[in-house]
């Protein structure tokens, strides 16, 4: 008697990308449906609207606010992030390729890195406006920090994980170091560098928030600030879905670099319906 093994198809690069956009409406149900509910919990009288407006009121906002300043505090906030950012990464980068290719690098860096990223980050606030003052440089600098130690981990951990077998090969074809690392190590490592790439873009703009508490005139953190102070939900309410909608487009951005620069990967996709 012999078993028959039915094997699990695999979705094929032209059916996912036949699949992208049902699957992206899909993802739109749960907030429409979190949006409906709330329609309809505030207007019945079950939630106070001066603690929880209504979708409807806090579009109305959205609009006012973008006939008038609202360009104005994104603007502000998108300049502080891509700066802090790209200070933030270009170091952590730097850092986890020394760590992670050099033991006695990891001896001398990893203790002190270990106890600078335990510290939480408003506890940075009052050192930074001790140090830096309360301009750019200040917020700047928190939001690099906050960008820097994912980075640096993803980026070692990505060193590490490289099979050993990949680099003795190559060291038997009589590569040299540059080749190695141009060839094998750093293609190897792209994925988990990409990880920490987008995490630290995600902490980045967290950061950002405790950054424009320092004495901000402007940006999305004022914002939030100024209808916490003004007892006005709604505003506070569209800034945090500006920040989540900024947060989710330069996600998309940078996940669509990966997507592009790892397009030699032929890995699993999860299986199709």
């Amino acid at each position: 008697m012999t078993s028959k093994t039915q094997a699990v198809p695999l979705a094929t690069p032209l059916a996912l990308n036949r699949s992208a956009w049902p699957r992206r409406l899909k993802g739109l149900v749960l907030p429409v449906l979190i949006l409906l509910v709330l329609e309809v919990v505030v207007r019945v009288g079950w939630l106070p609207s001066y603690q929880m407006p209504a979708p409807s009121e806090i579009a109305l906002t959205l609009t006012d606010l973008a006939e008038g300043a609202l360009w104005k505090h994104v603007s502000a906030s998108l300049g502080r992030v891509v700066l802090g950012f790209v200070i933030g990464a270009s170091l952590a980068l730097v850092f986890a390729a020394w760590v992670g290719l050099s033991r006695e690098a990891e001896a001398y860096l990893e203790p002190t890195f270990a106890g600078l990223r335990s510290i939480p980050s408003l506890a940075w606030v009052p050192l930074l406006l001790l140090w830096l003052g309360i301009d750019e440089t200040s917020k700047i600098v928190l939001i690099a920090i906050g960008a820097f130690f994912p980075v640096y981990l993803n980026g070692v951990a990505a060193i590490r994980d490289i099979d050993r077998k990949l680099v003795e090969v190559g060291q038997m074809y009589g590569f040299s170091r540059r080749r190695l690392v141009r060839r094998i190590l750093l293609p190897a490592a792209l994925p988990g560098l990409f990880t920490g790439l987008r995490s630290g873009l995600s902490l980045a703009w967290m950061f950002l928030v405790a950054a424009e508490l320092i004495a901000a005139t402007k940006g999305l953190g004022y914002l939030l600030s100024d209808g916490r102070e003004t007892s006005r939900p709604d505003i506070v309410l569209a800034a945090i879905i500006v920040l989540a909608l900024l947060g989710k487009v330069s996600d998309g951005l940078l996940a669509a670099l990966e997507k592009r620069c790892l397009a030699w990967r032929d890995t699993f996709q999860g299986a199709g319906q």
